[in-house]
């Protein structure tokens, strides 16, 4: 049998990368298969592809195999000196006369055969272990396969007890004799700052959001304005850490930054990244002095961070210095938003009072939510269930996220009900999914957008299964719509807004008493105006500000 693999994989999965070609290749080898040509290896990281996608990776390499099969049908003789790897050549053995129709292009295919007798281009440890078998007995019967396979596995075990043995030892050493390594990479680097990042440090980075630009001009801020009172133009988007434990399929960012399961990286002090943070945010505020439109009120004001939403890319809760960083925000009067994908439950149970604190609930069942956040972790569906129990035990304000996907989570309304009750939280954000282009990491497409009345429809429904929950605001810009526990509903006021300067004096109540002493959610509340309530006229546009339309699009709100 002859045959030729191109695997497909991401190179960001760094020790499972083309795991299954690797595989099937070194199978059919050993099974006694000749190779036509060298594996082929196809990145989905757009970054480090060899030629920019994986499209391009198998375009390159099948015009070589075409190139390879094109010779083997010709039947291009080539002689042969007596030194192949055979041993002996059958075109030695019997003169030209004698030859059979045909034999020009077996014996091609013999050479050929007997160049890649060796598993090239393979970096299989399990290859290369099984290799002396292979050189004994060039062709494997199934049935001594297994025999094979348990000789590697012994030496590999082998293998890994002794490294354990020296593990202690040599994690030493090599703390000492190196540092970590950066978490921004030179190819890392340049992608992001493509994508307008302002990258701090080794690992974290702030970005200005379009809802900022957008408020500095009077043209409406984002949901959290019309949900909870935040002024866009004063708010600072950043993470202090760029690396994420799930591979989302609406990813905004096209999966460039880095993935992991825990901080493997070299850290930076939180004062650090604060600082610098602010003043690139100060910066980015800076370019928009004299543009058309700018109020001069707000873009003095947007000098001034007084909001924090660490919900830009990654997953912040995973650096170290999470809590530190949080207390410095408090210091500065600087309000504290944090998202986290619900896969370190025990961060989540460590984590010092903030504002706000959101968990990405992007399905209902472990099978969907294997399928939309592709998560890293093996235990993810016992992580994730634990990450809600924890929030359940929060007393400040906490959120369920939840991303509406077309035809992919739109349809589990009673498992939805279900972690409603594991984690209660005070609010539910549901958001229907933004297309950002397509991109070779994700399969999404248009398709999967909901329309907003469709994301009202799922609302509607998903209430009606949580009695203890209404439906308060709408951000019908955003396609949003916000769930809010009805103890934050006072006679038939709702008061979802914030309280944020209470907030400051609560916190630092807490930090002043070591912690002992606490405070609620329902202690820096305040009252939410009639603008932003679900089936008000305006849809959640704050009408202090003008609603601005594309040339091309309607200038009917309610058909946006």
């Amino acid at each position: 049998m002859r045959y030729a693999v191109f695997g497909l994989g991401n190179s960001v999965y760094v020790s499972h990368f083309n795991k299954v070609g690797k595989n099937v290749d070194k199978w059919l080898w050993m099974l006694g298969a000749h190779r036509v040509m060298t594996r082929g290896e196809g990145d989905g990281n757009v970054v480090k592809s060899k030629h920019g996608s994986v499209e391009a990776d198998f375009t390159a390499w099948k015009t070589k195999f075409i190139s390879r099969l094109q010779a083997l049908c010709k039947g291009e003789r080539k002689h042969c000196g007596g030194n192949c790897k055979k041993g002996k050549c059958e075109s030695n053995q019997r003169g030209s006369e004698a030859a059979e129709p045909g034999s020009h292009m077996q014996e091609e295919l013999h050479h050929r055969d007997a160049e890649d007798e060796e598993p090239f281009g393979s970096t299989s440890e399990e290859e290369s272990d099984t290799e002396d078998h292979q050189s004994q007995n060039p062709v494997i019967d199934v049935e001594d396969l297994g025999k094979i396979m348990d000789h590697v596995k012994k030496e590999k075990r082998e293998k890994e007890q002794q490294e354990g043995e020296t593990s202690v030892i040599r994690s030493t050493v090599k703390s000492e004799a190196s540092e970590r390594r950066a978490m921004i990479t030179p190819a890392l680097r340049e992608a992001l700052t493509k994508q307008g990042y302002q990258l701090i440090g080794s690992h974290s980075g702030v970005k200005l959001c379009r809802w900022t630009k957008s408020m500095l001009r009077g043209r409406g801020g984002c949901y959290k304005h019309t949900f909870y009172g935040i002024e866009s133009h004063r708010c600072m988007e950043t993470t202090p850490s760029l690396a994420c434990a799930n591979k989302c399929v609406f990813c905004w960012r096209h999966h460039t930054n880095p993935v992991g399961t825990e901080w493997r990286w070299k850290m930076d002090q939180p004062e650090m990244i604060l600082k610098e943070a602010i003043e690139n945010h100060q910066n980015m505020i800076k370019q928009f002095k004299g543009v058309p439109g700018v109020k001069e009120e707000r873009f003095e004001e947007g000098m001034t961070v007084k909001h924090c939403a660490l919900s830009l890319v990654g997953e912040p809760i995973m650096y170290p210095e999470i809590n530190k960083f949080l207390k410095l925000l408090h210091e500065c009067k600087i309000s504290s938003f944090l998202v986290t994908n619900a896969q370190f439950p025990a961060e989540i149970r460590d984590l010092t009072p903030v504002t706000q604190l959101y968990v990405s609930v992007d399905a209902s069942t472990k099978d969907s939510l294997k399928k939309i956040d592709r998560p890293l972790f093996k235990d993810f569906w016992q992580r994730f269930l634990d990450s809600l129990k924890a929030l359940a035990a929060k007393q400040q304000r906490t959120v369920y996220r939840l991303t509406l996907v077309k035809a992919w989570n739109v349809d589990e309304l009673q498992a939805y009900a279900e972690l409603v009750s594991l984690g209660n939280p005070d609010f539910i954000e549901v958001k229907g999914v933004t297309y950002c282009g397509e991109s070779s990491a994700s399969s999404l497409t248009m398709a999967n957008v909901p329309w907003h009345e469709e994301v009202v429809r799922f609302v509607c429904e998903l209430v009606d299964l949580i009695p203890d929950y209404e439906v308060a605001c709408e951000h019908e810009h955003s396609n949003c719509l916000l769930i809010a526990h009805k103890k934050f509903k006072i006679g038939r006021e709702w008061w979802t807004w914030i309280d944020y300067s209470r907030f400051q004096e609560l916190i630092q109540e807490y930090e002043d008493s070591g912690g002992s002493k606490t405070f609620s959610a329902k202690d820096y509340m305040a009252k939410t105006p009639h603008w932003a309530l679900f089936g008000a006229s305006e849809r959640g546009f704050d009408p202090k500000d003008t609603r601005y339309q594309r040339k091309n699009k309607s200038k009917d709100i309610s058909g946006c």
